[in-house]
């Protein structure tokens, strides 16, 4: 039998994240990809909550199969946030956007999607 030891001199360093991964990695289009993917989870909801097949999403989102397959799978390169927006009108959705200006206490203005 072959133990293995644990270093536990070694702290583990903890970062607490910005709420966009993909700031926190780096990218440099990460307010889009935070964007697109808050709308793709609500779509997703959408379609789960209607109980909806990939076909029959796919007529009422007039949208192929394979389409509605990289939403469900969150491949969202081929979408812009505009069509993720449309997509969510054809299933009877609100989109409200409200502009404001940013709080002083935050270093720069951001964009955020909320699904209520």
């Amino acid at each position: 039998m072959v133990s293995k030891s644990i270093d536990r001199s070694a702290a583990a360093e903890i970062t607490r994240g910005s709420g966009n991964v993909f700031a926190d990695l780096d990218m440099a289009d990460a307010e889009e990809r935070q964007t697109k993917l808050r709308l793709a989870y609500a779509l997703n909801a959408v379609i789960d909550r209607a109980r909806l097949s990939r076909a029959t999403a796919a007529a009422r989102l007039r949208i192929n199969q394979p389409k509605v397959s990289a939403l469900r799978n969150y491949k969202l390169e081929g979408f812009s946030v505009e069509r993720l927006m449309t997509l969510l009108n054809a299933l009877d959705q609100d989109i409200e956007i409200v502009i404001r200006k940013k709080p002083r206490s935050r270093a720069a203005a951001r964009i955020s999607v909320v699904a209520a």
